[in-house]
């Protein structure tokens, strides 16, 4: 863990009132109570927009978390916080002194916390310009870890002022501003003024040995948000799901995943299609079919195969005009009230909502029902809010938004008076911010629907629910804020929608069962079964199965189409999740074979990086908080997945280099295996696979 200059120094708060109290405090203390409190204080300040460690622009990406910077009503704002602030100063408990060893809490990435320290030698340095830290790992280990490269863009800005006449002599200033910190080794100068920074291979060993000792919650990302939406999975009632479920609902859960490891509090809403005109089609062929109200007394054992009743209903629908006509009067009737027509409407969604549990039982994915119907109520409302702003014109009998530049409007009413998706669409986003208080809301549908998210968020813009993207790229996205997350298709081996081989589309419990029924064969096949017994074959099985199909989808580029193939997921090499779960295994394996406790060795042995190997490994174990930062920017899990094969790969080298068990190193090393297990364990639980402690 840093010490109280490396806090003092990555806080970056002295441009807040507040800072030299909040400092001088910490800088005194070794308790955990004042780290938990610099944590807080540090996320208060942040909210008055004093620059923190939430993180820096990165490089060829929209930025997302940068270093914050102050405006004209920042003193207003510290003062709103002031009495918060004085009250949690109050609580703290001050000691003679501040141990590197003690324990702490999320300090943000590594690489966040380096260009806190650029960015304060950046201010210090140049304080008119007063730019972003632009910081990356280095390509080239030899030079560094990490490399600040401010130099050329910033001389751009100072040619000519005093005594810089090149980028490299802008580089040499930075270098000699950058603070004090027990993080760093050294520094150097490349190039045309890139400035690299090698860490302390102390201070990496110490904050190695804290995660064991604290928790993988201390390498957390830390992020500016309290509450943020993802809508995921989002399948219709009365249909099975299929394949093309499985992408919304793994992409979703692990963006869900990843935001809740940062500690904010995520709502996963499941916005599934429970309403609409197909609903009175489905009332109607049950009525006519097992004779009116009669439909409601055992319903399950009437409507049999659920996708085999939409499917009889359907045809009725397109090829009887008289049984259409019924149907929508039905509709009419549930969406007015009726009574029986809302029991039978209930039925249907509860044979639904059981299925769908099934799955989402076996993938592990928790998810809220927030339905088409439950957002029903409150279009009428919202409508009016978008015609009282001037919003809304009549075109053909439909109420459209027209945006300016664009021919195709948003249509929110059709002709008739009833609604679409559109208009669900409005209130649910409306319901988010205004009634969920969320920051940041996330859609994630198939990239088919980008072009409707571009015109509702627009739509919203308009509106004053959600401001205009800022022009300026570093700058922090405004709340509340909105995303699409778009993904391709699921192909197979010809090219064009995975699909059965009679051409139908492929049920999602199938494909899981499949996936199960392989492994379970693959683990007899190795004689596992002896092994383990019944039930835990049966038990690794599913996990390595559906982590499978899982970790096959999430490596991909979310945008990209992928070909879906159980041969190629369940291989034992290579890049997939049966590999990795195998590698993760084997370090349990090395562990029980030393026959020592980590919980001991963590108490009273260190982690020594003295092996090239070692420092290699321990260097990629340090990088976990920054890629998983990453991915929540790129709202795109295969960053995670990439850092995970290479970890194993990384530590493949380190173990056939290295011998752990019996060796003059072994307490040093059990302990680095025990970081590389729980990492490794911590990025399986953020994509949603299951970890193994054997296999």
């Amino acid at each position: 863990m840093p010490s109280a200059s490396c806090l003092k120094s990555v806080g970056s708060l002295s441009q807040c009132p507040l800072a030299t109290q909040v400092s001088a405090t910490i800088k005194q203390s070794r308790s955990v109570t004042i780290l938990k409190h610099h944590a807080t204080l540090d996320s208060t300040l942040c909210k008055a927009g004093t620059p923190s460690f939430f993180g820096v622009p990165l490089e060829g990406s929209k930025a997302f978390l940068p270093q914050r910077k102050l405006h004209t009503s920042t003193a207003v704002q510290c003062a709103m916080v002031e009495a918060e602030t004085k009250e949690a100063l109050s609580k703290l408990t001050v000691d003679d002194a501040m141990e590197p060893s003690a324990p702490s809490v999320s300090l943000g990435s590594v690489k966040a916390q380096v260009a806190a320290l650029f960015g304060e030698a950046l201010k210090r340095g140049f304080p008119e310009e007063a730019p972003s830290p632009q910081v990356a790992a280095c390509n080239n280990p030899k030079f560094g870890d990490y490399q600040c490269n401010n130099a050329m863009s910033l001389f751009a800005k100072v040619k000519g002022k005093g005594e810089f006449k090149n980028p490299r002599a802008v580089g040499e200033a930075i270098q000699k501003a950058l603070p004090e910190s027990p993080m760093v080794a050294s520094t150097s100068i490349a190039g045309p003024g890139f400035v690299n920074l090698k860490l302390s291979t102390e201070w990496m060993e110490q904050r190695l040995l804290n995660v064991l000792k604290d928790g993988m919650a201390t390498w957390a990302p830390l992020l500016p948000y309290k509450r943020v939406v993802v809508d995921f999975s989002s399948p219709n009632i009365a249909k099975e799901m299929h394949v093309g479920h499985l992408r919304s609902t793994i992409i979703g859960d692990s963006i869900a995943r990843m935001i809740e490891y940062t500690g904010v509090d995520v709502l996963r809403r499941n916005h599934v299609g429970d309403w609409g005109t197909q609903f009175g089609m489905l009332i109607q062929y049950l009525f006519d079919e097992a004779g009116g109200a009669d439909a409601l007394t055992d319903i399950e054992h009437k409507i049999g195969d659920l996708q085999v009743f939409y499917k009889a209903s359907k045809k009725r629908f397109d090829e009887d005009p008289d049984f259409k006509e019924r149907s929508q009067q039905a509709v009419v009737k549930l969406q007015s009230g009726d009574p029986v027509h809302r029991k039978a409407w209930e039925k249907i969604c509860d044979i639904s909502r059981k299925e769908f549990e099934a799955v989402y039982q076996r993938l592990d994915v928790k998810l809220e029902e927030r339905g088409e119907s439950f957002y029903n109520p409150h279009i009428p409302a919202v409508l009016k809010m978008l015609d009282d702003k001037g919003l809304t014109t009549i075109s053909d009998g439909a109420t459209c938004i027209f945006f300016p530049g664009q021919k195709d409007p948003l249509m929110v009413r059709k002709s008739d008076g009833g609604y679409n998706y559109a208009s669900t669409d409005m209130t649910a986003m409306w319901y988010r911010l205004n009634e969920e208080k969320a920051d940041w809301v996330i859609y994630v549908t198939d990239v088919g629907q980008s072009n409707h998210f571009k015109s509702v968020f627009k739509a919203a813009q308009m509106a004053g629910w959600i401001p205009e993207e800022s022009k300026d790229k570093d700058a922090l996205p405004p709340t509340p804020r909105v995303d699409h997350v778009g993904f391709g298709l699921v192909l197979g081996d010809d090219g064009k929608r995975f699909r059965t081989r009679s051409s139908e589309v492929v049920r999602l419990v199938d494909l899981l069962d499949e996936a199960k029924l392989r492994c379970k064969q693959q683990m007899v096949e190795r004689g596992r079964e002896e092994d383990f017994g019944a039930e835990e074959t049966e038990h690794a099985a599913a996990a390595v199965g559906y982590g499978a199909v899982k970790y096959a989808d999430l490596q991909q580029n979310r945008l990209t189409n992928y070909t879906f193939s159980f041969d190629r997921m369940l291989e034992l090499k290579g890049n997939t999740a049966v590999y990795l779960l195998y590698a993760l295994a084997r370090i349990f394996a090395i562990i029980r074979k030393s026959g020592k406790s980590i919980d001991d060795l963590k108490q009273t042995a260190r982690i020594e990086l003295a092996h090239e190997k070692e420092l290699q490994l321990g260097l990629h174990l340090l990088r976990f908080s920054e890629v998983v930062e990453q991915a929540i920017i790129e709202l795109s899990p295969n960053g995670v997945c990439e850092f995970l094969y290479d970890l194993s790969e990384k530590f493949n080298e380190f173990y056939a280099e290295c011998r752990v068990v019996n060796s003059p190193e072994e307490s040093s090393r059990l302990l680095l295996c025990a970081v590389t297990a729980e990492v490794m364990q911590q990025g399986f639980k953020l994509l949603g696979i299951q970890p193994l402690q054997r296999l």
